[in-house]
């Protein structure tokens, strides 16, 4: 069963897609509310993974409570762990899937037992035709994000051709 919204409010607060949104404007509360009623309480057991790389998914996901690994496989087949997150990190996966049909990038994979509140595309996309406020200020989020993201995986490309220069030219 889904926790009030007067005890999810805070947390969606918390969670930097959302931060531009005020507990004491009624406006806001009224437009959060909706994104509330619209998502989903999920539940998940240590181990089971949450979202798979390479799948596509239409939900993006709070870690409300608990623990989860993110991992990411390499061109050569290798795992790599990006990240451990907790609940407290008032953190979110998934967000992409807000705006586009992409594959996943990275697979989730729950520590503990845990539990994610989701919003699926097609309800926030529902919700953003209702609320144009809500549309606005999530995508001016997503794309801040991805463009952070964007830099700097331009600045690793950047090192990566750097030292293979460098490897090259003092191998000759």
């Amino acid at each position: 069963m889904m926790d009030t919204f007067e005890n999810v409010l805070p947390k969606l607060l918390q969670i930097e897609l959302f931060s531009d949104f005020k507990a004491d404007n009624e406006n806001d509360c009224r437009i959060l509310r909706k994104v509330y009623e619209n998502m989903v309480l999920k539940n998940y057991k240590a181990g089971e993974v949450i979202i798979k790389e390479g799948d596509t998914g239409d939900l993006f996901y709070i870690l409300y409570k608990g623990s989860v690994q993110v991992v990411r496989n390499t061109p050569a087949g290798d795992t790599i762990a990006l990240a451990n997150l907790t609940s407290d990190m008032n953190v979110f996966f998934g967000e992409t899937a807000l705006i586009s049909k992409d594959t996943r990038s990275a697979t989730v994979t729950a520590l503990c037992d845990c539990t994610t509140i989701a919003l699926s595309s097609k309800k926030f996309i529902s919700i953003c035709d209702e609320e144009p406020l809500l549309g606005y200020r999530v995508i001016l989020h997503l794309a801040q994000k991805m463009s952070q993201t964007i830099r700097s995986s331009n600045r690793d490309k950047a090192a990566l051709y750097q030292a293979l220069f460098d490897e090259i030219e003092n191998g000759e």
